[in-house]
């Protein structure tokens, strides 16, 4: 059953030293806001889950949060590098960062593993490809039915997910539209949950197709509005482009890092989300921060 409460409270519940966690959304509903806040809490020696990690994995990288990376695809969507992610490997800055890189087929088909309770995912790929000469968790079977080669990685199951999504209804529902990634299966193959939303609202109006993941699923709700910014919530604000532009730059120098997350992350609070999104939002989020 869903609890209320605010995000700060959720993550003191999930969260401690050594955990693994699942940061999903892909370039949609990214759960910026909740990165920041187990940043702020200080958490070390994390392993971190996530297609396509962004600029939120390097800021948590960046202050030395993760001794583990779990993901496919890393990079500043549009822009480049990240460069935080970069320094901790090769040169073990703030410090180092074992890394275990596999397909987008691979992550997906694994949560997906995950969310079914099994041990491993089987699936056909990696044909040509030479991650397995460096991820040892990439192995070779063959069906016992058809004696085809197929491939095996293990689950992923997190001990907990974050996710970022629209609306969640007073029971405890949560709807998610627009592009959604692997997000509901994070949700479903974590041991805790939580959930950051635009807006509570008193019901669900949408139609039968729209993906909902049922209260029983969600351990923690909170609302958050602007929570996924710089990314995007469709229906409620844009991307912002320019700050993908200048993490870039930021990211770049340790010391100009340092400063920008203590300005930005460490002195402030989750209430900053909803102010950040104002040039970008569309008229509902604008209206309702009026009042």
């Amino acid at each position: 059953m869903a609890n209320f409460t605010s995000l700060e409270k959720a993550v003191d519940a999930v969260m401690s030293d050594g955990v693994c966690a699942s940061f999903e959304g892909f370039t949609h509903l990214i759960p910026h806001a909740s990165a920041h806040a187990v940043i702020r809490k200080g958490y070390r020696n994390l392993t971190l889950v996530r297609m396509t990690p962004d600029i939120i994995y390097d800021q948590m990288i960046g202050m030395g949060c993760a001794s583990k990376l779990i993901f496919s695809y890393a990079g500043n969507p549009g822009v480049g590098l990240l460069r935080r992610l970069r320094d901790a490997i090769e040169n073990q800055w703030p410090v180092a960062l074992e890394i275990e890189e596999h397909s987008h087929a691979a992550m997906a088909n694994a949560y997906e593993a995950g969310a079914s309770s099994m041990p491993c995912a089987i699936f056909k790929g990696y044909a040509g490809a030479e991650l397995k000469q460096v991820n040892q968790n990439i192995k070779t079977i063959h069906c016992p039915f058809t004696g085809e080669e197929l491939v095996a990685v293990p689950s992923i199951q997190p001990d907990v997910s974050f996710i970022h999504a629209q609306k969640a209804d007073k029971k405890g529902n949560v709807l998610i539209e627009g592009i959604i990634g692997i997000q509901k299966e994070a949700v479903l193959s974590a041991t805790k949950s939580v959930v950051t939303v635009e807006e509570v609202v008193d019901e669900l109006k949408t139609h039968p197709n729209a993906v909902i993941l049922p209260h029983w699923t969600v351990d923690y709700i909170a609302e958050v509005p602007g929570a996924a910014h710089p990314s995007y919530a469709q229906g409620y604000y844009d991307r912002d482009n320019a700050a993908y532009i200048e993490w870039d730059q930021i990211s770049a120098d340790r010391t100009r890092f340092l400063n920008w997350m203590e300005e930005n992350v460490m002195q402030q609070t989750t209430d900053i989300f909803a102010k950040r999104v104002g040039f970008l939002a569309k008229d509902k989020l604008s209206k309702k921060s009026e009042h």
